[in-house]
């Protein structure tokens, strides 16, 4: 990645802090965290269960107020927002995939995914996100008759249909198998090179850093190392 090839911050977040009581404890989520994300990028957050990488992909989210620090999106201040604000936020702006696909089962996968169409400001097609994610011959099966990753790839699909300007991903080949999550990860690639959506990956799986342009290793709430990756590993050349 050359230094000026990203150049729009879309998030700023500075001495970002997450405290959780629980009973007599306080667990620090995280510490301090400051940096910046942009659009356009590929970053994967890498580190182990409980290092604060989910924490922090909340608050980037708007699911969750930091105790303390601050974090803007462009020029909006996410600490200071209504509950409205954030949802409005949520809806126009963020695409959100977990490990878990949370399709509705009752419905199609065209209609799984014409759902976020209808509350998007400028949403593509349902037709064409099915087919950013190759799987447009799957449009009419319910989620039943798909497999795991195919579900997996219908989620990115209604993730993408809004047409947002970043897509959080929380272990998205977390319950999937070698071949499936690559299958996965290709797909997140496509949605960056195409729409030019900022993806952040969160995994604990090291092998996925190379698909990265930047790589933020996190550990006990803080981030432990910045890595840019002079260019991206193929889907192909990665192994675990």
């Amino acid at each position: 990645m050359q230094d000026n090839q990203f150049s729009e911050v879309l998030f700023s977040a500075k001495q970002l802090s997450k405290i959780y009581r629980m009973g007599e404890i306080d667990v620090h989520a995280l510490r301090e965290i400051s940096l910046e994300l942009f659009a356009g990028e590929i970053v994967v957050l890498l580190g182990p269960s409980g290092s604060g990488k989910s924490t922090l992909l909340n608050i980037l989210g708007g699911l969750d107020n930091p105790t303390s620090g601050e974090v803007h999106y462009k020029e909006h201040n996410l600490v200071t927002a209504t509950e409205k604000e954030l949802t409005t936020f949520r809806r126009e702006h963020v695409g959100f995939v977990f490990q878990f696909y949370n399709l509705i089962p009752s419905l199609t996968a065209e209609e799984n995914v014409t759902l976020a169409t209808e509350i998007a400001l400028s949403p593509i097609s349902s037709n064409l996100a099915l087919h950013l994610v190759g799987l447009e011959d799957r449009a009419h099966h319910f989620p039943s008759q798909l497999s795991g990753g195919e579900q997996q790839r219908i989620a990115i699909a209604r993730a993408v249909a809004k047409r947002p300007d970043i897509l959080l991903c929380d272990e998205p080949t977390g319950a999937l198998d070698y071949t499936t999550g690559k299958k996965v990860l290709e797909t997140l690639l496509r949605v960056n090179s195409e729409i030019a959506t900022l993806v952040v990956i969160i995994t604990h799986n090291a092998s996925i850093a190379g698909i990265a342009d930047r790589v933020i290793k996190m550990a006990n709430g803080r981030i432990h190392s910045v890595a840019t990756n002079s260019k991206r590993m193929s889907v192909e050349d990665i192994q675990w």
